[in-house]
């Protein structure tokens, strides 16, 4: 018996079994072809909210890197042309350890006040697949009573402040007003803004202060919708999930948030998609576009934007 005779024989692909690769392979390059342009567009979603100031622009999660400063610099130009009052930054600046510092300059070209929160990434905590998992079975150990609020067993050996010490002197020195744990009383637009920024939550941060009641709208800032309470608050905004990066919207995932409004217990939060990409090698995200979030805009967006995809969303 030859060798010829001794290997096992493979199957034959058939004309039709042939070509159902070849479909494959070609549905799979055009998929990652449309996730990358998708990534590298925005979109721009208005919440048209009664009682809130004017102008209020959200984005979150740059997780900024050599590859996409220049994309984030356009998300920049157009935040500038929505002439916000104020622009909210929830958290996700960084992409990993070891990216320089000093791109965050590419925030001193906003025309306009900016507050932020850090996110989980900004601490270096929970960012390993690993550590991932370990946070969401965490979660379970925390309270998120908001008279009772205490995320300290979150915060663990991942949890690196001196990083985030670093990166929040950095923001600072670019213009930024890092929150910690804080609010500020603003006047947008002949209108009073409460806005609490609470630190992060799956770092062990997260230690929301007393906030006066001043009859002034009181949004509250947070990274991760999930270590949220159910605040005095008008609206929360949260980022974090990236709306799934890779799920069609709307899909349901158990036990998860992903993106858009949702209401508990009569208060409202918005969970934006955001804006980069996290733990890939190159920007992808296919039915998750990054989002700019704008609230109560002055001037139309669609105007502002033609043919740019435009959501609007009414909150009562």
């Amino acid at each position: 018996m030859g060798l010829k005779d001794a290997l096992p024989k493979m199957p034959k692909i058939g004309a039709t079994h042939y070509l159902t690769i070849i479909v494959f392979l070609g549905l799979l390059n055009a998929s990652i072809g449309l996730a990358y342009v998708e990534a590298k567009n925005s979109e721009i979603t208005v919440l048209h909210i009664e009682g809130a100031p004017e102008n209020i622009v959200f984005i979150a999660d740059p997780h900024l890197k050599e590859g996409n400063v220049a994309y984030i610099r356009t998300i920049v130009d157009e935040i500038n042309t929505l002439e916000p009052s104020v622009v909210l930054i929830g958290g996700d600046f960084v992409f990993e350890d070891g990216e320089d510092l000093s791109l965050q300059e590419v925030w001193t070209g906003i025309d306009a006040p900016v507050f932020a929160v850090l996110g989980n990434h900004d601490y270096k905590s929970g960012i390993t697949s690993t550590s991932w998992a370990e946070k969401n079975l965490g979660m379970s150990s925390a309270s998120f009573d908001k008279d009772n609020y205490n995320v300290s067993c979150l915060r663990d050996e991942t949890t690196d402040l001196a990083y985030a010490g670093r990166l929040t002197t950095e923001l600072e020195k670019d213009g930024l007003t890092v929150l910690n744990n804080e609010y500020v009383l603003l006047n947008t637009e002949e209108k009073e803004l409460m806005l609490v920024g609470i630190d992060d939550g799956w770092a062990g941060m997260a230690d929301p202060p007393a906030v006066p009641d001043t009859g002034a709208f009181t949004l509250y800032m947070i990274h991760e919708p999930d270590c949220r309470a159910d605040w005095d608050a008008d609206l929360i905004l949260a980022g974090h999930t990236h709306g799934g990066q890779f799920l069609p919207q709307n899909t349901p995932v158990p036990g998860f948030e992903l993106s858009g409004v949702t209401e508990r217990n009569g208060i409202v939060t918005y969970i934006t998609r955001g804006i980069g990409t996290s733990n890939l090698g190159v920007e992808l995200r296919l039915f998750a576009t990054p989002e700019i979030v704008v609230i109560n805009p002055t001037e139309s967006p669609d105007d502002l934007f033609p043919g740019k995809q435009i959501t609007h969303i009414t909150i009562a």
